[in-house]
């Protein structure tokens, strides 16, 4: 939307594409993203190879190696391809968030032409701030579909561009490619860990709402608060994803109260809905925190009550009380859902 150029360094990462305000459709707009992530793709896997290679010399590690079949046996370490398979993923972070300011374009700039192009990217340069740019925000959360709700309209733009990057990605092998491993290659993953909250701090506003340096939304969860619909349209969402293609891991976090699963019926409609998702919409993964809200914002305020407390927060587990200020808040914000 920047012709190319990141607004916080002013400094050009991709190819001019022409600034958002001329691009007169949609389609403009898409073909301008399709540029750039396949730029930054290639980009990033220079810099991989680049960590790759200098890691082989001076970082051997020894001890994962020596636990991975079959380094010993080949006498080589993981960056070396001592491993049998070597299958390597980045991390996309923020899927909620690209589905979101795409279905906030498309409908409220091109389709109703609610917003001009202009109007939107000054809200945007000047982070909502401003009683007429707050109202931009308003419309771009409150009256456009969101990701994590069975609906196509926000849904199917995210995964026809994430298309996009899991084609670009499957042509560049890692440096271990053709030194023994089976694979050696490249895939999408979705598993943020809690890298949504740090690269959100160095994120600029973006056409969701979502305001500078807050949060990006984790794995392919929906943005907080954006899942209206409860839990089974969250699971149809995430599974219109090409899960098979992103087997870096399609990381979905979802956060029910004790009090929900205090009954038999609810840990029945709990246990159905995983089999479900699953079975016949052929899920991924999926991993709950039982807490409720008040309990977190306790932990907080008084952390020596709540030493044992551990949440799930991304691929791992953590004590609570150990994490930033800034992760707790965005267990925090997790949706609560009901079943």
């Amino acid at each position: 939307m920047n012709d190319g150029i990141d607004q916080t360094s002013q400094r050009r990462f991709a190819s001019p594409t022409g600034h958002f305000e001329d691009m007169e459709t949609y389609d403009d707009l898409k073909k301008a993203i399709d540029q750039t992530m396949i730029e930054l793709t290639r980009a990033s896997v220079i810099t991989e190879n680049a960590v790759d290679l200098v890691s082989e010399k001076e970082v051997p590690d020894i001890l994962c190696s020596a636990l991975t079949q079959d380094c010993i046996g080949r006498g080589k370490t993981i960056k070396e391809g001592g491993a049998v398979y070597d299958f390597i993923s980045g991390l996309q972070i923020g899927i909620a968030n690209m589905a979101d300011s795409l279905a906030a374009i498309k409908k409220l700039v091109y389709d109703e032409q609610k917003i001009s192009r202009h109007e939107l990217m000054e809200a945007l340069q000047n982070n909502f701030e401003g009683e007429h740019n707050e109202e931009i925000r308003k419309l771009l959360i409150q009256n456009a579909p969101k990701y994590g709700n069975d609906l196509d309209e926000a849904d199917q733009l995210v995964v026809d561009v994430y298309d996009t990057y899991i084609r670009e990605i499957k042509k560049y092998p890692n440096t271990r490619y053709g030194r023994g491993p089976i694979g050696g290659i490249r895939y999408a993953g979705t598993s943020s860990i809690s890298a949504n909250v740090g690269q959100g701090r160095d994120t600029m506003a973006t056409p969701d709402g979502r305001k500078a340096h807050e949060p990006l939304a984790e794995g392919c969860s929906p943005a907080h608060s954006m899942d209206r619909s409860g839990p089974t349209a969250v699971m149809k969402s995430v599974s219109k994803l090409p899960t098979g293609k992103i087997t870096g891991g399609v990381l979905l976090n979802q956060k029910v109260t004790p009090a929900i699963l205090s009954s038999a019926e609810n840990r029945m409609k709990l246990e159905v809905l995983m089999r479900t998702f699953f079975n016949r919409l052929k899920g991924y993964h999926v991993q709950y925190n039982v807490v409720d809200k008040a309990t977190l914002l306790d932990a907080q305020a008084h952390p020596e009550k709540h030493q044992d407390l551990i949440v799930r927060v991304a691929g791992y587990s953590a004590f609570f009380n150990v994490l930033s200020k800034q992760t707790q808040d965005d267990i925090i914000d997790r949706t609560e859902q009901t079943l």
